[in-house]
């Protein structure tokens, strides 16, 4: 028998408990539990194990092979839309081992930085930020061009090793900070020379542009990121819930002129 869910909510910590099986305990193509060893093993309802088991085969993490059972797949990256995991454990239950080429990394003044980013991450001209660049590999294989600004304030001890490394596991292990979330932008881009350069791409072949601002518990920003991926090595998913009225609208319709812009850059 596994654990007891006694807490709420049942279907999250089951999720959790699940994809942790499935990066530490399951290889791409290993046969999953099914609906009914998941309501035993962990006492919860079939009703229950089967909207967790569907979440899963949304996201890609396992697939329905009809008439034969439920299996891992692990042989894409994917980037969760609805919720913040770390590049290493998503690289892992793809089935690949991570890791970092960190290109910068160091202090630089508020007041040296896109006006833009500053406003974003509300502090100060002359507060000091942790500027770094990272490349981030999955067998070697470049997937991730990272521009981030951190507040030093919250992090003053960030260090190299740790700006080489999941960032999200520094932050709430090391520095006991409470992430709350992120606001993200994602548009399809084309990637430029030194993208490419640094993804071992193409130039001008397609990427996904991730910009976005992370938050504490307390709502004070954290950090700023421009992140570029590799269109060939990541798929975005996202399940959706049922149909609902209309909302007002808050995507934004990108000019012509503006399609290509970058992010912010360094004065």
């Amino acid at each position: 028998m596994g654990p007891v869910l006694q807490k709420n909510p049942v279907y999250r910590q089951l999720n959790d408990l699940l994809r942790t099986m499935l990066s530490t305990q399951f290889k791409r193509g290993d046969r999953f539990l099914t609906e009914r060893d998941i309501s035993e093993k962990f006492q919860v309802s079939r009703a229950t194990a089967n909207k967790v088991l569907a979440s899963l085969v949304s996201e890609g993490l396992i697939e329905f092979r009809r008439g034969v059972g439920t299996f891992v797949r692990r042989d894409v990256i994917d980037y969760d839309v609805r919720s913040l995991v770390s590049f290493t454990e998503k690289a892992k239950m793809a089935g690949k081992r991570p890791s970092t080429k960190l290109l910068t990394f160091g202090e630089i003044s508020a007041n040296e930085v896109d006006h833009a980013v500053v406003s974003a991450l509300n502090v100060a001209s002359d507060v000091t930020l942790w500027e770094m660049e990272r490349i981030r590999l999955a067998d070697n294989v470049p997937v991730i061009y990272e521009h981030r600004f951190v507040v030093k304030d919250l992090c003053p001890k960030l260090t190299l090793a740790q700006a080489s490394g999941s960032l999200y596991q520094a932050w709430t292990d090391k520095h006991r900070l409470q992430i709350a979330g992120a606001d993200e932008v994602i548009r399809a881009v084309l990637l430029d020379l030194s993208e490419a350069r640094h993804l071992q791409a193409t130039v001008r072949s397609p990427g996904l542009e991730v910009t976005a601002v992370g938050y504490v518990y307390d709502q004070r920003p954290l950090w700023w990121e421009r992140t570029v991926y590799r269109g060939d090595q990541y798929e975005f998913r996202s399940h959706l819930g049922p149909i609902q009225h209309a909302t007002p609208a808050r995507g934004v319709l990108r000019s012509i002129d503006s399609a290509g812009g970058k992010e912010p850059t360094s004065k």
